[in-house]
């Protein structure tokens, strides 16, 4: 069994993708000298080792890594792909033109029925240009 002092020389390191833009969020915590196997640890040269005062004041969320120093770090929701927003607007859409107009067995306006269909060419991939939804009609 390897030395675990003689790979990792800080006890305490913050795990990060190497490979994102920085600031990128702290993806895990390692007390490595307090474990019992380290082998699903990363290198310690893919981490960024931590004093103690920064171990003790870690939090679940909130820091990042930017330039091989922990700093703190709102993290940026993934973008939703207009696809799924798409799909999304659509199945309220429907639902909401059901219940005013459908409902009561009275027509669909012109305005909902075009938004209803700008949305599905964009679920089913056959509007490409579109980079946005389109405005839902006001009434």
């Amino acid at each position: 069994m390897p030395d675990v002092k003689s790979l990792y020389p800080a006890r305490f390191y913050a795990r990060y993708d190497t490979s994102a833009a920085q600031p990128t969020p702290v993806t895990g915590w390692y007390d490595v000298w307090g474990m019992k196997s380290i082998s699903k640890v990363p290198a310690a040269s893919d981490m960024v080792p931590l004093t103690a005062d920064e171990w003790s004041n870690r939090l679940p969320v909130g820091h990042g890594v930017h330039n091989g120093r922990i700093v703190e770090c709102t993290p940026v929701p993934p973008a939703v792909p207009l696809d799924m927003q798409a799909q999304r607007a659509h199945a309220l859409a429907v639902q909401w033109v059901y219940a005013e107009y459908g409902a009561i067995n009275e027509p669909t306006p012109a305005d909902w029925v075009a938004y209803i269909r700008s949305l599905k060419a964009i679920i089913n991939g056959t509007d490409t240009s579109s980079s946005t939804l389109p405005a839902a009609p006001n009434s």
